[in-house]
């Protein structure tokens, strides 16, 4: 088969590839459909996550057809049109019946690490994937459902909501500033309704990407390259600061930004991956009050989120702006590096030509 393989930083090639086989009896194999490419993507091509080693198959987002499955696989059949999920789960340790799939005592990968795909073991930017834990990791598709709205269910989607819209508490009535606009952030956005905040501030310097952010559910947009930017956003909170501040880059200077508009007694989610350090300064911070939460995606909630796709209530479709067939994958990943000048959210790569 073909498959991205990641060559070192900076590096990668689609190539022949062995095909996946099953090799435990929870396994299962599933042909890749539609897959598409993450931010952290990127941050492995920078060398940031070290983990990754050459030779790796990268990609942890798909939706696919089962091919094969192990004879321990009770819930699936081949055939069956699934969605991967990014995050492993074994289904019985401590951690995952706590819903803390994140943190997966399963020894495929690596005990208590969830992210398993394209990190630790083989990912999806490839014509088939091992799917370990087969049962758990993968979530039938319901008919009506597109390619293009299953793929979003992967990873951002429930990325957004669980580290951004629950980890952050948002509340009925809440004002939220999102910093980033994002695929991340807009699905912080979209999402963001499901637990009532009432104001939604989108938050960066892109212009096209702020006209987009009304399209997933922004009330206010302000951009960070005016002088005033502070204020724009105070000026909606009666100067107290937002209740829910969440960082959706991943850089220093963007989680610095979320410091500074959070009210006292309010909430800062971190969900951009950081390859840097950044400062905490303690200091100022302890007088205010403030929560500060991070964190992996357990992908728990995705079968309640894939409930409301399916019934059109979240734009998950929206998210893909550019297709390409899966052979097409270096150009994808061009156009999706270079997002400020292709106005790119989402790729997608599709095993059939797009309609």
């Amino acid at each position: 088969m073909k498959a991205l393989v990641y060559e070192g930083p900076g590096s990668t090639s689609w190539k022949d590839v062995p095909d996946p086989h099953i090799t435990h009896p929870t396994d299962a194999i599933v042909r890749i459909d539609t897959t598409t490419i993450c931010g952290t993507d990127l941050h492995i091509l920078k060398g940031d996550v070290p983990a990754v080693q050459p030779g790796r198959i990268l990609g942890h987002e798909g939706v696919g057809t089962v091919t094969e499955i192990g004879t321990s696989v009770s819930g699936l059949r081949v055939g069956d049109r699934v969605i991967i999920s990014c995050i492993k789960s074994c289904g019985h340790c401590s951690n995952c019946r706590k819903g803390l799939f994140s943190h997966c005592l399963g020894e495929e990968g690596q005990v208590g690490t969830g992210w398993i795909f394209g990190h630790l073991i083989d990912g999806t930017q490839a014509e088939f994937v091992r799917v370990p834990y087969a049962d758990n990791s993968l979530h039938k598709l319901p008919p009506g459902v597109s390619d293009d709205q299953a793929v979003m269910l992967s990873d951002i989607l429930p990325t957004a909501f669980e580290i951004g819209v629950r980890d952050g508490r948002v509340a009925p009535g809440d004002v939220i500033a999102v910093v980033g606009a994002g695929p991340i952030g807009l699905a912080v956005m979209a999402t963001a309704g499901l637990y009532g905040a009432a104001t939604i501030i989108a938050i960066d310097p892109n212009e096209s990407r702020l006209a987009r952010a009304a399209g997933f559910g922004a009330t206010h947009t302000v951009n960070p390259g005016n002088p005033e930017w502070i204020s724009e956003v105070l000026a909606l909170t009666d100067g107290a600061g937002v209740d829910v501040a969440l960082e959706a880059v991943g850089l220093p200077e963007t989680f610095e930004m979320a410091l500074r508009l959070v009210r006292p007694g309010g909430n800062v989610a971190n969900i951009g991956v950081h390859g840097k350090p950044v400062e905490l300064p303690l200091q100022d911070l302890w007088i205010r009050n403030i929560n500060i939460s991070m964190g992996l995606v357990n992908t728990n909630t995705t079968p309640m989120l894939l409930r409301l796709v399916a019934q059109q209530k979240l734009p998950a479709g929206k998210f893909a702006t550019h297709h390409f067939a899966l052979d097409q994958i270096m150009d994808a990943y061009d156009t999706f590096s270079g997002a400020a000048e292709t106005d790119a959210l989402k790729v997608v790569l599709s095993r059939t030509p797009h309609d």
